[in-house]
């Protein structure tokens, strides 16, 4: 208890203190405006009309009328891809090749092609499916005309022109928000980078004063420091959710009083993981440098950027040891699928055996120094003792 008494108040003194709630909440409130509207609508296009007729000039106003494109310039004739792409003024390039309405009237297939600048593919976000719903409409518009001119009724021939309709909904995140994942992703690595540098700094900074065993030799007088590091962690990444929730429009469906639990958890295991990392540090500029084996494999391989499906089998196992894995999976199922805190017991678990494992680690190595450092001074004391019994015998 002591411990933990002293390593409270060295938190409230301590730099940590301010750049746990400060760091992540400024990091929400910047990426959260940025990203705020971050849907892509209308994005830049240019048309090569080489048909130049009527039904040209209809079918750019359509392409015109899609809420994902706006055609920014039409060229009568060909120009080269780096000419009309350059200088990021249009993303994709839309070629109606000559004799169009002709061929169209013939009932002959014809072919429209479409250029589209991949250097920046987040530039050509729903592009491709308003093109492709542009030309399904069209074909289904001239497809039911002609048959409606041969006698057909309008319900039959749409039958047989498009027999099945697909309907689709995307759940839980269906502008395709960015502050769901990536600007969550930002704050949660600037909680990580923060936490795990203040938790491994402990074990170096006992030491350097010469503190680390003045409590006794058992590992829980210094795990038992790990507590206020976990709970700053939880609120901080709580208010930093609410705040994205007011700011970004983020969905947060759980209610907070339930969803501190498992921050609770992950706080835990951070926190311990980062005292591991940098027990064994001799200074406290070495720890920084360490926690990077956390920090970069947590953000490349727990799902902030890509999808953990997208890695091989071998990374996506390799990820169920760091903590965040298990947050970002809790987020994504209790707080935007609105899931019951019971039916995530495998991530709760996976956290509550990484907390045992690390103990585990630092439970060794703290026994293992103090064995040293017990013994060298049994030593010591044992040679201060020996000239002053032979002194007084002579």
């Amino acid at each position: 208890m002591k411990s933990l008494i002293d390593e409270w108040r060295y938190v409230s003194g301590s730099k940590y203190l301010r750049l746990i709630f400060i760091g992540p909440l400024v990091a929400a409130l910047f990426f959260g405006l940025m990203f705020s509207h971050n849907q892509i609508s209308e994005s830049p296009v240019v048309v090569i009309d080489e048909d130049h007729s009527s039904y040209s000039r209809q079918l750019i106003s359509k392409i015109n009328a899609s809420p994902y494109m706006k055609v920014t310039n039409v060229y009568a004739s060909r120009l080269s891809p780096e000419t009309l792409l350059a200088n990021e003024q249009a993303v994709a390039v839309i070629m109606l090749p000559k004799q169009l309405q002709q061929l169209q009237q013939q009932g002959i297939s014809t072919n429209i092609g479409i250029l589209m600048d991949n250097t920046m593919p987040s530039g050509l976000t729903g592009i491709r499916t308003a093109i492709q719903e542009v030309i399904v409409t069209e074909n289904m518009t001239l497809s039911m005309s002609r048959l409606v001119q041969k006698g057909m009724d309008a319900e039959t021939a749409r039958g047989v022109v498009s027999p099945l309709s697909l309907q689709q909904r995307m759940l839980f995140n269906p502008t395709t928000s960015y502050v769901g994942f990536m600007v969550l992703g930002f704050v949660n690595i600037v909680v990580l980078m923060i936490t795990t540098s203040a938790a491994g700094s402990i074990a170096p900074r006992l030491r350097q004063e010469g503190k680390l065993f003045a409590n006794g030799k058992s590992p829980l007088q210094l795990w038992i420091r790990s507590v206020p590091y976990a709970v700053m962690t939880a609120l901080s990444l709580l208010l930093c959710y609410g705040l994205l929730k007011q700011v970004g429009g983020m969905r947060f469906e759980a209610e907070p009083y339930i969803f501190i639990i498992p921050l609770l958890v992950y706080a835990f295991a951070l926190s311990l993981m980062g005292l591991l990392i940098g027990y064994s540090a001799k200074d406290l500029s070495k720890v920084n440098l360490r926690t990077s084996f956390v920090l970069y494999p947590s953000f490349l391989a727990t799902g902030i950027q890509l999808t953990p499906l997208a890695f091989p089998e071998p990374f996506q196992i390799f990820a169920w040891v760091l903590p965040m894995n298990w947050l970002n999976r809790l987020i994504r199922g209790m707080a935007f699928r609105d899931g019951a805190l019971t039916a995530y017991s495998q991530e709760l678990g996976a956290l509550l055996i990484i907390i045992g494992g690390v103990s585990l680690f630092i439970g060794l190595l703290v026994l293992r120094e103090a064995g040293k450092t017990y013994s060298s001074r049994e030593r010591v004391v044992s040679a201060d003792i020996l000239p002053s019994s032979g002194s007084l015998n002579s």
